[in-house]
């Protein structure tokens, strides 16, 4: 029997309440760089956000796994994982930009279980489970009716690797022409929530880790959108995403992510 999702939604929300708390009290601090990157940054705060969720998960639930953009813990031979990013949009934070949330989501083997993301700025908690509504600070949400292109907002992403970024320009300079505006927000996660509650009606992404969508895939699908994600490297654990309201005609785009 599948496990009911709802058992584990109170923790997953108290942890990601209380993270929030703990990146939004540092939110324009001088914060410690673990790692510079060409194009990305490791912060200290990333590390301590996580150390406190996995404690929060871990304390409430001691026989699962988590699966984080700043490590393992737990046991990894459970068939629970929860998939953790601590701060989502992390070089939006360090640069004092004030879009960025915790995502966190719970998969019991292949099924996302729950999904929760939270906007500490905004105070905007974003909760799915598996088989119920999705909610925006516990209202129903849903995807947007826009079909057609013409009328639509999306938001994209790119990787920095030339291959995928040749391709992402590609796609980019054609969806650019047809819909009414396009958007680089800078976090996966919201960007996501954002298209589960109808303010964007797709979110592309070229490259991206599972830690990134693995709540928004869950709070799309059960607001009646569509997330397929496309395995691009098994080794590294990276993926392709396009999510959308699953109304506007995209599937040239899905394929060609797909293949």
């Amino acid at each position: 029997m599948s496990p009911s999702a709802s058992t584990y939604l109170p923790a997953a929300i108290d942890a990601a309440r209380q993270a929030g708390a703990l990146i939004k009290a540092n939110y324009g601090t001088d914060l410690g760089v673990n790692e510079t990157l060409q194009y990305d940054l490791k912060l200290e705060l990333d590390v301590r956000a996580q150390s406190l969720i996995t404690a929060i998960l871990l304390a409430a639930f001691p026989d699962h796994a988590i699966y984080g953009e700043e490590g393992l813990a737990g046991d990894q031979s459970s068939p629970f994982h929860w998939i953790v990013d601590p701060i989502d949009g992390t070089v939006n934070y360090f640069y004092g930009i004030p879009h960025f949330c915790v995502s966190i989501a719970l998969r019991h083997g292949s099924d996302i279980l729950i999904g929760v993301i939270y906007d500490p700025m905004l105070d905007e908690l974003f909760v799915a489970e598996k088989g119920g509504l999705p909610t925006l600070n516990g209202k129903p949400i849903r995807v947007s009716p826009r079909a057609h292109l013409a009328d639509a907002m999306i938001t994209v992403g790119f990787s920095k690797n030339k291959e995928s970024l040749d391709a992402g320009m590609r796609r980019f300079s054609r969806l650019l022409t047809q819909v009414r505006k396009t958007r680089m927000l800078g976090s996966a996660a919201l960007g996501m929530a954002y298209v589960a509650c109808g303010r964007l009606d797709a979110y592309i992404e070229e490259i991206i880790s599972l830690w990134d969508v693995a709540a928004g895939i869950l709070l799309v699908e059960t607001a009646g959108g569509r997330a397929p994600l496309y395995l691009k490297d098994a080794a590294l654990q990276k993926y392709s995403m396009c999510c959308s309201n699953g109304l506007l005609p995209l599937a040239d785009v899905e394929t060609e992510m797909g293949a």
